[in-house]
């Protein structure tokens, strides 16, 4: 399990299909904690204009045997940066993708998108219940209230 992009040059990924997330032996096994990435500049396109759209996401999760290699994970996140989908696929899909491959014990996201045509839209998805021991904090990204 040796990490492709860790101490490399890396191209960012032509698309999510084409990243590759890089996973290493977690340090702390059969520890009870949270890791979060927050990606406050996220983008994606339009699937309909093509015009980029913009969120703030925060990754929690609890870890089983591996956690995500940080900068194999904004490589990955980088290469939305040219991905068409709505706001809901790529959430949910980057949730998905983490949980289906990094196996933890529990992984949530919250995707806060900035409005275009004066609608924000927030998505969120969770593997399932937390476990009981972890610490849970607030995602701390407040609710969009425009200007004022």
């Amino acid at each position: 399990m040796t990490p492709m992009h860790l101490g490399q040059t890396s191209a960012l990924p032509a698309s999510p299909e084409a990243a590759v997330l890089d996973y290493v032996p977690n340090p702390r096994p059969g520890r009870t904690y949270l890791v979060r990435f927050a990606a406050p500049e996220f983008t994606s396109l339009c699937p309909v204009t093509g015009q980029p759209d913009f969120a703030h996401l925060v990754i929690d999760y609890v870890p089983g045997k591996t956690i995500v290699e940080s900068k194999s994970l904004k490589l990955f996140l980088g290469s939305f940066r040219n991905h068409a989908a709505f706001h809901e696929d790529c959430t949910v899909g980057i949730g998905e993708r983490l949980f289906e491959e990094m196996q933890p014990r529990w992984l949530r996201i919250g995707g806060y998108w900035y409005p275009r045509g004066g609608i924000p839209i927030d998505v969120f998805w969770q593997s399932g219940i937390p476990p009981a021991s972890c610490w849970l904090p607030d995602q701390g990204v407040a609710p969009y209230r425009g200007r004022g």
